[in-house]
């Protein structure tokens, strides 16, 4: 992708969800010290019931005095409410957001990457950098990577496709604002990224997804996500298309935007609306509804299984 320059007195305030992470957080704690965009500081959330997480961060903190390092106590309402607090309590005034996962290990320049593509974007309007991972099992060993996307960011992949993970997720401070003045007042969406990516397209502003993996994405037996990369995960992928939960995810993702629907474009609303009369009255209705829509996934297969779903009322 087309980069700018990193701007490297600019702070990158990373948020981060705890929930008994102890196992992998020093690894991913080190990747942080590790950044080749030196301007960063923490907040990390905690939602376990036991202490350790908490002790890493603490002696984290005391470890690197230079650096900033809050820890607060979590929600206890799930990894989406989780970050989304995060987000609502974010600092004011740090150009660039960032979200962390616990287990993962992030690339030297992932930070630097991030803010070196927002940095090309007027800081009025929002914006949201996502990247592609590298796939790893428990012990780091390569497994492959993320699926490559052919069709661009857009508010229209959105409403039916999360593409980018949180844990790539880097925003500026317009971005910031936007999600932070709005997450206290969404009812808890199917995930925080896709709503992301959901509320800054929707809103006008700019989605830059980065081809060049930018971490080491962790999978193990605690994972709350997961990757979707082999063969099998992606006819479960379709079975869950097909069957009656995507529909349920459709419902939640569209009430979680319908309280930010008004700072939407109207091209957005006219979407959003199309895509909702998709769900709903008989089946030549939706079909056209879904047309009007012009929504769409990142392959084909899935766009055909998303017409396919419509037409069975699993929308």
């Amino acid at each position: 992708m087309a980069q700018g320059r990193d701007e490297p007195h600019a702070e990158v305030a990373i948020l981060m969800g705890l929930y008994h992470g102890e196992a992998f957080l020093p690894q991913q704690l080190d990747s942080l010290l590790a950044q080749d965009h030196g301007a960063w500081s923490l907040t990390a959330s905690d939602d376990s019931e036991t202490p350790e997480s908490a002790a890493l961060v603490r002696a984290f903190a005391r470890d690197h005095p230079e650096r900033s390092v809050a820890l607060r106590r979590g929600p206890r309402r799930g990894f989406v409410r989780n970050f989304l607090t995060l987000l609502e309590r974010a600092p004011r005034d740090a150009p660039y957001l960032a979200f962390a996962d616990q287990d993962d290990r992030w690339f030297a320049d992932k930070l630097s990457r991030a803010v070196a593509a927002l940095s090309r974007v007027p800081a009025t309007e929002p914006a949201l950098y996502m990247a592609a991972t590298e796939i790893c099992d428990a012990d780091l060993r390569v497994l492959g990577r993320s699926a490559p996307f052919a069709r661009p960011p857009a508010f229209r992949n959105a409403l039916v496709q999360s593409i980018g993970g949180a844990n790539t997720m880097v925003m500026n401070r317009a971005a910031a604002d936007l999600a932070s003045d709005l997450a206290a007042t969404v009812p808890d969406p199917a995930s925080h990224d896709w709503w992301l990516y959901q509320v800054v397209s929707g809103c006008g502003g700019t989605v830059l997804f980065d081809p060049v993996p930018v971490m080491s994405y962790r999978q193990h037996g605690r994972n709350l996500v997961g990757a979707n990369i082999s063969a099998g995960a992606r006819l479960d992928r379709l079975r869950r298309l097909l069957g009656g939960e995507f529909a349920a995810l459709n419902a939640r993702s569209l009430a979680a935007i319908a309280p930010v629907e008004a700072r939407f474009t109207p091209d957005a609303r006219a979407a959003a609306a199309a895509f909702r009369d998709a769900r709903q009255g008989p089946w030549w209705r939706r079909l056209a509804a879904l047309r009007r829509a012009g929504v769409y996934r990142q392959g084909r297969a899935d766009t055909a299984a998303l017409h396919v779903a419509c037409l069975l009322g699993r929308l």
